[in-house]
């Protein structure tokens, strides 16, 4: 039990700051969509590639365990993901490393990185998801390292369950595969890894047929073709896409993707297996998410954040860092970072103007400072009849059928607002 302290302490740590700086109100993009969901409290049957049935039943479940708001259950899940998945970074990077403060560095330098910390404060399926990617990384690093076959199991278990999460997880197959084939002599637990696996991709179809929607239900969606249009772009368009990318990568990591950076190249001299199961993963995700056709295409990342986070503690355990041990506490400032960039651009004319222009929900601090206390409300937004310059129909259809839900239960427009 000795050996699990950090990673309850860093749990509890990171289970209070995204506490404290969760939501206030419901926040603009598609957490309104997922709170209504949750409101009516009914299982989703099926699992589209929107519908992230896994997520919402989930959320579903701890209603009716606890009595908890829709609202309240999300946050908990949301927030007990987030931590937990700090946690298990630290445990993945104390496997392959073996050194406590480069662990707990890169599990705490991961906790901080704007798009986790920020989707820890919000109602998004993206921080769940996170968690079952950890344990899949997880499992497949103490297969490595520790050479316990269950976890060649666990592998194909915690991967196919996160399917129903996100479809997205389909980018890490290529990962799983490479590993299957470094542990191909152990038949009898990757024979079992593959079958469970290969049961829980296949039931997300059998269950969609059986429901009556289509075949490719469970990776298209009707409501946009983001998919299509990710190959229709110029290639100026895949440029700017690749440098926003990198910008994407640096305001996450900041000084420490030096030794994201470092940590690959250690890893490919010194464990190619492991190097080799983590370009597989990486270059799925993040050439997907590069160039993928949404504007809010940087959550998409977050899978290979993980993965960056792992190579960010092998980096830091490397001998020739060891003195760098005594300035670690440095990782506690990245918050100090995130406000010193806000002030920054928020002093410019172009800053400001951004600022003015984006202020229906919230400005620059939407976009530049992770956590989300105090923040602007879509219910607050759509009742008052406010408009946006951008395109916010869908987050508008689906407060609107939130408000006539909430006022059938007995609530008032002002008390919707605050929601």
């Amino acid at each position: 039990m000795k050996k699990y302290l950090s990673a309850v302490f860093l749990f509890f740590i990171f289970l209070a700051i995204y506490y404290v700086g969760s939501f206030s109100k419901i926040p603009f993009g598609d957490c309104i969509g997922f709170i209504v969901e949750a409101e009516y409290g009914k299982y989703i049957p099926v699992a589209t590639a929107t519908a992230h049935s896994l997520y919402i039943n989930t959320i579903i479940f701890i209603e009716h365990l606890t009595s908890l708001h829709a609202i309240e259950a999300s946050r908990f899940l949301i927030v007990a993901s987030g931590a937990a998945t700090v946690s298990v970074i630290y445990l993945t990077v104390k496997s392959i490393t073996k050194t406590e403060w480069a662990s707990l560095t890169a599990a705490i330098v991961f906790g901080f990185s704007f798009s986790f910390w920020r989707n820890a404060e919000i109602v998004e399926v993206y921080t769940y998801n996170s968690l079952w990617v950890s344990l899949f990384f997880f499992s497949m690093i103490k297969s490595f390292t520790e050479h316990k076959k269950n976890y060649i199991t666990l592998a194909g278990v915690f991967l196919g369950l996160s399917l129903w999460v996100h479809i997205q997880n389909v980018l890490l197959i290529p990962a799983f595969l490479v590993f299957i084939f470094y542990f191909r002599n152990e038949k009898k637990y990757i024979y079992r890894s593959l079958l469970i696996f290969g049961l829980l991709f296949s039931s997300l179809f059998i269950l969609n047929v059986s429901q009556g929607l289509s075949f490719k239900s469970v990776y298209s969606s009707d409501q946009r073709s983001w998919l299509a249009d990710s190959f229709k772009k110029t290639p100026m368009q895949y440029v700017k896409d690749f440098i926003l990318s990198l910008t994407y990568l640096i305001y996450n990591f900041n000084l420490f993707t030096f030794f994201g950076i470092m940590g690959a190249i250690l890893l490919y001299s010194s464990n190619r297996k492991i190097f080799f199961v983590f370009l597989a993963g990486s270059l799925c995700v993040y050439g997907f998410s590069t160039f993928y056709a949404v504007s809010d295409n940087y959550v998409f990342f977050l899978p290979f954040n993980i993965i960056f986070a792992l190579s960010i503690g092998y980096g830091l355990s490397s001998p020739k860092y060891t003195a760098l041990k005594k300035y670690s506490w440095v990782c506690l400032l990245i918050p100090l970072g995130y406000l010193a960039a806000y002030k920054t651009i928020l002093f410019t004319e172009k800053g400001k103007a951004f600022h003015t222009v984006k202020k229906y929900k919230g400005g620059l601090d939407y976009y530049i400072l992770p956590w989300m206390n105090d923040n602007a409300g879509i219910l607050e937004f759509t009742i008052d009849k406010k408009e946006a310059p951008d395109p916010v129909y869908w987050m508008i259809t689906s407060a609107e059928e939130y408000i006539k839900l909430m006022k059938s239960k007995g609530y008032t427009e002002e008390e919707i607002k605050k929601l």
